[in-house]
């Protein structure tokens, strides 16, 4: 399998209209406009039955002591978890390219809704389901896309992980609210193929 994009080559920067969040003077950062980026697929193994989708974040810190602090930094030393941003299953097989922005035009307070989405596809909640958990204006479920948003104080760039699997099984039955971990261990024992592109996002001006 191949997994390319307009939106964004492998390996290179992924454009503030793709992020949750873009560099600003005041404040270091603002909302973006939050679009998912263009995806294509070809080369599909035989016996394909639907796709799963997958983008995480595996350069999250493990602590959040210093994250968005005045005068701290994120060191590169600190351990890295994953963070994920986008989890659909239950592709139909006839879908092999998904437009930039048809699934997430902008930033939802409290999240997009969920599970059902186009083609009968099904969205997972993403990772800001879980951070924006303790704001009273910000928090719900997180269903489908949200774009980068690394902390502006970390020392690293971020890369974000883009993979499509083909599955053997039309519907891996998941119900009404999982999450990328959940669609990871359910998917494993049905992949045939799958592919990958990475994009590389920072808000940390000293980074550039």
């Amino acid at each position: 399998m191949r997994l390319t994009s307009s939106s964004f080559q492998d390996g290179a920067v992924i454009p503030g209209e793709y992020a949750f969040c873009i560099p600003n003077d005041r404040g270091h950062v603002c909302l973006g406009s939050n679009h998912n980026p263009h995806l294509r697929w070809v080369d599909i193994p035989t016996g394909t039955q639907s796709f799963a989708l997958i983008c995480h974040d595996p350069d999250v810190p493990s602590k959040p002591d210093d994250v968005n602090q005045e005068g701290k930094t994120v060191p590169a030393s600190l351990p890295r978890i994953d963070f994920f941003h986008w989890v659909m299953v239950d592709i139909p097989k006839t879908i092999t390219e998904i437009p930039a922005g048809r699934y997430s035009s902008e930033v939802v307070p409290r999240g997009k809704p969920g599970p059902g989405t186009h083609h009968g596809a099904q969205h997972g909640i993403n990772d800001y389901t879980a951070w924006f958990s303790g704001d009273a204006e910000m928090k719900g479920n997180y269903f489908g896309y949200d774009g980068p948003c690394p902390p502006w104080n970390d020392s690293i760039w971020h890369h974000y992980i883009f993979t499509i699997y083909a599955l053997d099984t039309p519907s891996l039955g998941l119900g009404s609210t999982f999450d990328g971990k959940t669609a990871l261990a359910a998917l494993q024992r049905h992949i045939l193929g799958s592919a990958q592109i990475t994009g590389r996002y920072t808000l940390n001006p000293a980074v550039k």
